[in-house]
C-alpha cells in the first residue's frame, strides 16, 4: 500500500544559474546525438551504432532532451523559465511556490511505483551477483549464425568472415549469454548452443554485471523512472549505453570500418583479450551508475511512502 505523500518543499535548492548550467551540460551530452539521429531519420538513413538506442529503446528523443531536476530537489525558476524550457504538458509535473519549483510527488503514478520497485530489485540482484567475463561478445555472432545473406539484420554491411567460417567459430566456443533480450534474437539454430535458456521470468536470477547488454539496459531502467529520477541521470545512462553499443558492434561479425569502427576480432585470442578489457572497464562504470539508479528508485518509493512495494507478476515479466 502507498502511504502518505510528503509534498512540502525539498530541503535542497539549486540556484537558477546552477540548474541552467546543469541543463546546458545535459544538452551538450545528448543534443548532438539526438539531432544526428533525427536528421538521418528524415533522410531515411540507418546507422547500426548511433541509431540503436533510439530504435531499440522506446524513449522519445524529445523526452531525453527535456531537462528535469530529480525528485527531492527544488529549483529557483520563474514563469518565463517554464515558457522557455518546459512544454505545456510537462509543466504540471511541478509544484511552484514563491519563485521555487519542484517535482510534485503527489503526481507519481502507480505504474511508476511498480517500475521503481522492479528497478530496485533488479539493480540489487545484479549488484549482489559476481560478474562474468567469459562470453566475449558472441551474442552478435549467434544472431547471424546459419542465416542466409537475405536474413542478416544489417545486411547493408558485409560480414567479416564467410558464413561457414563464422558458423564454425561459433560452434568452437562456449556460448553463455545470460541476457534474455539478447538471447531472444539468437537464430533458432544458435539457441540450443547457449549454456542457458534465459526467459523473462528468470531475468532476476540470470542477469549479471559483466554482461554488456545488461549494463546498456541501465538506460532503460533510468528512463522508466523519468522524470522523477531527473533527466541528467537518464542522460548519463544514455551516454554509457552508447559507448556499450560501440563495443558491441566492434566485436560483432559486421565490418564497420567504413563508419570508423575498427573491429575487435574476438575470433582471435588477442581480440578476446581486448574485448574482455573493454568489458571489465564498462562493467565498472556501469556498477557505479547502477547504484545511482537504485538509489533514485529508493528515493521515489520513499517519497510516496511505498518502501517494500510488492512486485506484481506483470512487472516481473516486464520486457522493455
Amino acid at each position: 500500500m502507498v502511504g502518505s505523500v510528503k509534498d512540502s518543499r525539498p530541503g535542497e535548492t539549486w540556484r537558477r544559474d546552477e540548474w541552467l548550467g546543469r541543463r546546458a551540460s545535459h544538452e551538450r551530452l545528448v543534443g548532438p546525438r539526438v539531432k544526428a539521429h533525427l536528421d538521418r531519420r528524415a533522410r531515411g538513413l540507418k546507422h547500426p551504432v548511433e541509431d540503436f538506442l533510439f530504435d531499440y529503446y522506446p524513449f522519445p528523443p524529445a523526452k531525453l532532451r527535456t531537462w528535469f531536476p530529480p525528485l527531492g530537489v527544488a529549483i529557483e525558476a520563474d514563469a518565463e523559465d517554464f515558457e522557455v524550457f518546459w512544454p505545456p504538458d510537462r509543466r504540471p509535473f511541478f509544484r511552484c511556490q514563491d519563485g521555487v519549483a519542484w517535482l510534485n510527488p503527489q503526481l507519481v503514478p502507480e505504474k511508476i511505483l511498480r517500475q521503481a520497485a522492479w528497478v530496485e530489485s533488479l539493480c540489487r540482484a545484479v549488484a549482489e551477483r559476481s560478474p562474468r567475463f567469459s562470453c566475449h561478445g558472441l551474442h552478435e555472432w549467434a544472431m547471424v549464425y546459419r542465416q542466409t545473406p537475405g536474413e542478416v539484420r544489417h545486411r547493408q554491411h558485409s560480414l567479416r568472415l564467410p558464413a561457414d567460417e563464422l558458423a564454425a567459430f561459433v560452434e568452437s566456443r562456449l556460448v553463455c549469454c545470460t541476457h534474455y533480450d539478447a538471447f531472444r534474437f539468437f537464430t533458432p539454430a544458435a539457441r540450443p548452443l547457449n549454456a542457458l535458456q534465459p526467459t523473462l521470468e528468470t531475468r532476476l536470477q540470470n542477469e549479471q554485471g559483466g554482461c554488456l547488454h545488461a549494463n546498456m539496459d541501465l538506460y532503460k531502467w533510468a528512463f522508466k523512472l523519468w522524470p522523477w529520477c531527473g533527466t541528467e541521470l537518464v542522460g548519463r545512462a544514455f551516454d554509457l549505453a552508447m559507448s556499450g553499443r560501440e563495443i558491441d558492434m566492434r566485436a560483432s561479425p559486421y565490418d564497420l570500418r567504413e563508419l570508423g569502427f575498427e573491429p575487435i576480432r574476438i575470433e582471435t585470442i588477442e581480440g578476446r583479450a581486448e574485448y574482455e578489457r573493454h568489458q571489465r572497464q564498462f562493467a565498472g562504470e556501469a556498477s557505479a551508475l547502477r547504484a545511482e539508479i537504485r538509489a533514485a528508485a529508493d528515493r521515489l518509493l520513499a517519497a510516496r511512502g511505498a518502501s517494500g512495494y510488492e512486485l506484481p507478476e506483470l512487472v516481473l515479466k516486464e520486457r522493455c
